[in-house]
């Protein structure tokens, strides 16, 4: 037997993109990746399944070199709309800070990771749609980090 991948049918790309949201809350972000990539094998500008994609290549940061960060950063890039871009931008960075992090690194090598997030927050934030304020509440978020580690005091001081 060949082992080939099978092309999915244009019919089933709603039902996948379903699935790879179920995995990603299951916590099986290599079967949410599989399924994006099955996606964008048919329809290779699919909006949702880039940025599904990216999101799952990002659920699988552990704060090594090896981390997809680069794939999931030109996924967000090839994003069409701009709030997007930046939003998720900021997204990546924060999620490869916060893994570095858990992998034991200095907060001092992730200051500058956690800084350009904070830009990438501001920056989704004033193209924000009407009553979205998901960048606002990752902002919050990475200040609280901050403020929490003593590690951080002397860089708050350029964040803010």
């Amino acid at each position: 037997m060949e082992l080939t991948l099978k092309t999915i049918s244009k019919e089933a790309v709603p039902a996948a993109l379903q699935k790879v949201t179920v995995y990603r809350y299951l916590h099986q972000p290599v079967e949410a990746e599989s399924i994006c990539r099955d996606v964008l094998a048919v329809e290779p500008e699919n909006q949702q399944a880039i940025r599904l994609l990216g999101l799952s290549l990002t659920d699988q940061f552990i704060g090594k070199k090896k981390d997809p960060y680069l794939e999931a950063e030109r996924l967000f890039a090839s994003l069409k709309d701009p709030y997007e871009r930046h939003y998720l931008k900021g997204l990546l960075r924060e999620r490869r800070a916060k893994a570095e992090l858990r992998a034991g690194q200095p907060p001092y090598n992730v200051t500058a990771l956690l800084y350009e997030t904070l830009k990438c927050y501001a920056e989704a934030e004033k193209i924000r749609p009407p009553g979205n304020d998901e960048a606002i509440l990752r902002w919050n978020g990475c200040v609280r980090l901050a403020r929490s580690r003593p590690e951080f005091e002397w860089a708050l001081k350029d964040m803010e």
